[in-house]
Order: structure tokens, then C-alpha cells, then sequence
């Protein structure tokens, strides 16, 4: 083996000093603070006669209940969608989420309702990742969201 001299590593090649930049999390970690302190109120505008949205939002808002979550739920076919001033047709076309007085919709609603639920902190963690996220939307946008709407016109023109 070769001598080595100061700064160099093996086979006599420079040795480069690792950085560590600290990292920034996108989301506080699940058991930062007691319970409920770093989040308001969260409120949730779907349409819970479409089958899809009211299986899965309602699922949602009974874990939401049982573990005495700040969430509100409002079906959009109900007289609190006027609070919301979002017309019945716009409210029907994707999910509408109020976070601390913000107004989203589509993904980054689900990912704000995910994150106020500790059992799906994980899947807003994972939405939120950059590619994911934005394919998750493209495919909310433009697939998702316009089928379950269509889908909820037909339901509508065959029951009136």
C-alpha cells in the first residue's frame, strides 16, 4: 500500500468532504405538538349522492368522528353548500376543501384533508412528492374528476 499524505485518500487521490445540507420536511411529523394545535379547522364540500365521492368521504369523515378530528363535512346537495358560494354544478365537478380559511380543490384538497387525518398523513406525504403529485393531478383533472362528473349528470337526467 502507498503511503498516504494528509488530505488524500486511497491511491493517492484527493479526499472530498461530505456536506450535509439539513433537511426541510414538507410536512410537520405526525406527533409534532399535542394533538390538533398546528391545524384549524378543516371543512369538506362533496357530493354524496355520487357513489364513488360519498364512499370514500364518508369513510373519511366517520375516522374523522371517531377520533374527534376538527373536520366538517358538508354534502354539497344540502343547504350548507350555499356557505361555501360555490354553485351546485361547479361544487359537483371535483372536491372542494377549506383548510384555515384557503380554498382548494382537486389533489391538493385530498392531500390537505389527508394531512389532517394522522392515518393518512402518509398518502399526502406521498401525493405531494413533485412527479407524483403532478401526475396525481393531471390524472384527477383530466380523467378522474370529468368521468365521475359525467357520471353524476347521467344519474341525474335518469332519475328526473
Amino acid at each position: 500500500m502507498l503511503p498516504q499524505s494528509p488530505g488524500q485518500g486511497p491511491r493517492g487521490m484527493a479526499a472530498r468532504a461530505v456536506i450535509r445540507a439539513p433537511v426541510r420536511r414538507l410536512f410537520p411529523r405526525d406527533n409534532a405538538g399535542p394533538p390538533h394545535t398546528l391545524r384549524g379547522m378543516t371543512k369538506v364540500l362533496f357530493n354524496d349522492e355520487c357513489p364513488i365521492c360519498s364512499f370514500e368521504i364518508n369513510h373519511y369523515a366517520a375516522y374523522a368522528r371517531r377520533e374527534g378530528l376538527p373536520i366538517q363535512f358538508d354534502d354539497l346537495n344540502g343547504p350548507e353548500r350555499e356557505a361555501w358560494g360555490i354553485d351546485a354544478d361547479t361544487a359537483a365537478r371535483r372536491l372542494y376543501v377549506e383548510h384555515d380559511g384557503t380554498l382548494l380543490s382537486g389533489i391538493p384538497a385530498f392531500i390537505v384533508l389527508w394531512q389532517q387525518m394522522p392515518r393518512y398523513r402518509w398518502l399526502a406525504r406521498l401525493v405531494a412528492l413533485p412527479g407524483i403529485k403532478h401526475l396525481a393531478a393531471a390524472t384527477y383533472d383530466y380523467a378522474l374528476a370529468p368521468a365521475i362528473y359525467r357520471w353524476h349528470i347521467r344519474r341525474k337526467a335518469r332519475a328526473a
